[in-house]
């Protein structure tokens, strides 16, 4: 695949980066309208009959605020992870919310409900830093450089424990799944395959 990226993938990226959004914002105005009725799909740690429920958290939202604080992060990242294809894209997506969900469920304080698609968030930005890298592609190690210059430093204290209420586990666990999406999916290189020798007239190998 070349390092550039074609006028089709923009598209691409930008109506799946759409989508996302609007799924996310259309889950938010169903649990508004039913009382927040949907946010006991949250993950609630430690509990077998949570472990689904990573699936869904990071579609839910404690309220407008917190929902807005992630649109943007998650529309840009989004949209620049989205660059190299859709479907690689989803499976990072999952693999995200998989490692996420799942470090949260094995580790955030019992009786705790944690919802938000800062998981997502955390887990592109990992995956952006890494990608170029793991793909060796220039353009990709450039994008991943300004990802840190925009967002290093707020996204740096958002791993650590140091905001009461906000799942720092959540961060961290997102961070690692964009991490290992970004060594499990990157481009496969050819193989070299060496041409079978073919015999001369005579019997005897051609090298």
């Amino acid at each position: 695949m070349s390092s550039r990226i074609s006028i089709s993938g923009v598209r691409d990226a930008v109506l799946i980066t759409g989508v996302l959004i609007g799924a996310v914002w259309v889950v938010q105005a169903i649990n508004y309208a039913t009382d927040d009725s949907l946010l006991t799909h949250g993950v609630t740690p430690r509990r077998a009959d949570e472990l689904p429920d990573i699936l869904t958290a990071p579609f839910l939202h404690f309220g407008i605020g917190h929902i807005v604080s992630n649109t943007l992060p998650l529309m840009v990242l989004g949209f620049l992870a989205a660059l190299r294809g859709v479907a690689r894209f989803l499976l990072v997506l999952l693999t995200i919310t998989v490692v996420g969900g799942f470090g949260v469920w094995l580790t955030a304080h019992s009786g705790s409900n944690t919802a938000g698609a800062s998981i997502l968030v955390f887990g592109l930005f990992g995956y952006l830093i890494v990608r170029g890298f793991a793909d060796r592609r220039l353009l990709d190690v450039l994008i991943g450089f300004a990802v840190v210059a925009l967002y290093g430093s707020s996204f740096a204290t958002g791993v650590l424990p140091l905001a009461e209420g906000v799942s720092w586990q959540g961060h961290l666990f997102g961070l690692i799944g964009g991490v290992i999406a970004a060594v499990a999916f990157r481009r496969r290189r050819p193989t070299a395959h060496r041409d079978t020798p073919q015999p001369s007239p005579d019997g005897l190998p051609i090298i």
